[in-house]
């Protein structure tokens, strides 16, 4: 009878074959894991690229849109706003007596009538409070006839937002505000100031910024143009020229018929008097 049993060569060969075809069936299974595992990667940093992606874009301004200069503002930058609502064509400014800021003319704006000049950035936790405290003195007086408010929105603190230049683009809704929708602008002001953000973080969003505007009664229309931005170079020559016509440009900075204010506003009573003596 033929011996059934292979030889030691034999037995030696078919080891090797299956060796060999085990060894393949591995590589072959090490490709496959490697290609699911490099496609879970390659999706896993696509992901994790548009959530970074989305996180810096909802960080930082819109683009630029067509750059204008509101015909509204004085030529040094400021919103004038008296009993009637913003002045659409407010009187020129003149420097008296080599004085370095430009002021306006005694009774410009009628006889008795105060100019009280307010510089403030929409991210300065001390405007805010400058809005909360004396911005309803300001209004009543502005109300009565007794005063015209200045206002000017200002930058500097662009570096306190994190990249998303707030003061800029909050100051370049207000001027836009105050030139498309002027009967909202001081509401819009007062509602910037309510909704302040803290100092340090990214501010208040374009779509927010917009939401404040409809509730202080700006159009829609016009809220929804507040995104492009379209005075944001103003608000930056607005603030280089409070830089130029201010000793030391701080915010709020608050000027009554062109002189600074030299008392401490937050205490009760100390801004209706100055006002009172400017009046004479």
């Amino acid at each position: 009878m033929t011996d059934p049993r292979p030889t030691k060569a034999q037995r030696r060969e078919d080891a090797r074959v299956a060796a060999a075809q085990l060894r393949q069936e591995q590589e072959r299974a090490a490709r496959r894991q490697r290609v699911v595992v490099v496609s879970l990667l390659v999706v896993g940093l696509l992901v994790l690229g548009g959530v970074v992606w989305a996180i810096l874009r909802s960080g930082q301004p819109a683009p630029l849109g067509e750059q204008l200069e509101p015909t509204v503002t004085t030529e040094r930058g400021g919103v004038v706003v008296d009993a009637d609502g913003v002045v659409a064509d407010p009187p020129a400014m003149v420097t008296e007596d080599g004085a370095p800021r430009a002021t306006f003319e005694d009774g410009a704006f009628g006889e008795d009538v105060v100019v009280v000049s307010v510089y403030a950035d929409y991210m300065c936790p001390f405007c805010g409070l400058f809005e909360q405290t004396q911005g309803p003195v300001l209004d009543e007086l502005r109300e009565a006839g007794d005063v015209v408010v200045d206002y000017h929105p200002i930058t500097i603190l662009d570096r306190a937002s994190q990249g998303s230049q707030f003061s800029t683009r909050s100051a370049s809704a207000a001027f836009h505000v105050a030139e498309e929708a002027p009967e909202a602008f001081v509401a819009f002001n007062a509602l910037l100031f309510a909704n302040q953000p803290e100092e340090g973080t990214s501010g208040l969003s374009d779509e927010e910024i917009a939401d404040i505007a409809v509730e202080a009664g700006v159009p829609q229309e016009v809220a929804d143009d507040l995104a492009q931005g379209s005075y944001r170079e103003w608000a930056a020559e607005a603030t280089a020229l409070a830089e130029a016509d201010l000793e030391r440009l701080a915010t709020p900075t608050i000027l009554v018929d062109g002189e600074e204010l030299a008392g401490d506003w937050r205490q009760d009573g100390v801004l209706e008097a100055a006002i009172e003596a400017a009046r004479g």
